[in-house]
């Protein structure tokens, strides 16, 4: 089974990010700029899943506002039973796209179907678990890889297609444009089996820029 179970946490980030600013200047001046990144993590299960479904290609913002809006209006609020009662027409009644609402409602009908989905992917490996969460409508790589990174905190997984991180990388030295998702995942590889750490400290780096501007 590929990958393994570990936990990032706030101490092997850390030194996980020390040995990654010694080995590729690029990242290193990211953290003398800008310090340290933020461990990101999030609690496990449906709510969580949900969330990173809503940031699908849209901003961190409206996705957010997007979610607590539905939160208090649903009967129920985030919840499976909620979700699968209202169905795909009342998910689209609350703002949802036609996509995101099958997509939130097929997870609804899996979660409300097998209760211990959730925690037997705790207990997976990175491969197990990327390939139960993409089997589900509307899952795909970038998701799946987002809950491994952020909830299962697993330590070397790299999110494929997120633009901010192409952005990131194509600002480090050497670099003369942004990279396609698959160059970005070769470039990736140099950091293994940190790939985790570097995508945060690319992300802190973006977003602080961002913020500065």
């Amino acid at each position: 089974m590929k990958g393994t179970m570990t936990r990032t946490t706030r101490a092997t980030l850390a030194v996980a990010v020390r040995e990654l600013a010694a080995a590729d200047v690029g990242l290193a001046r990211i953290v003398a700029r800008h310090g340290h990144p933020p461990l990101w993590a999030r609690p496990g299960g449906f709510r969580t899943l949900v969330r990173i479904i809503l940031e699908q290609q849209v901003s961190l913002a409206s996705a957010a506002t997007l979610f607590a809006r539905v939160d208090r209006e649903l009967r129920g609020g985030w919840a499976p039973a909620a979700v699968v009662r209202a169905g795909e027409r009342g998910m689209r009644a609350h703002g949802l796209t036609r996509q995101k609402a099958a997509f939130v409602v097929a997870l609804a009908d899996r979660s409300a179907a097998d209760p211990r989905w959730f925690a037997r992917l705790a207990r997976a490996s990175d491969d197990e678990a990327r390939a139960s969460l993409t089997s589900l409508h509307g899952i795909g790589p970038w998701t799946a890889s987002i809950y491994l990174l952020m909830v299962l905190r697993r330590p070397d997984v790299w999110p494929p297609g997120d633009l901010a991180l192409h952005k990131a990388i194509g600002r480090l030295p050497g670099q003369r444009a942004t990279p396609t998702s698959e160059q970005a995942v070769r470039h990736a590889e140099r950091w293994a089996p940190h790939r985790s750490t570097a995508a945060r400290i690319l992300w802190h780096g973006y977003l602080s820029d961002a913020r500065g501007r």
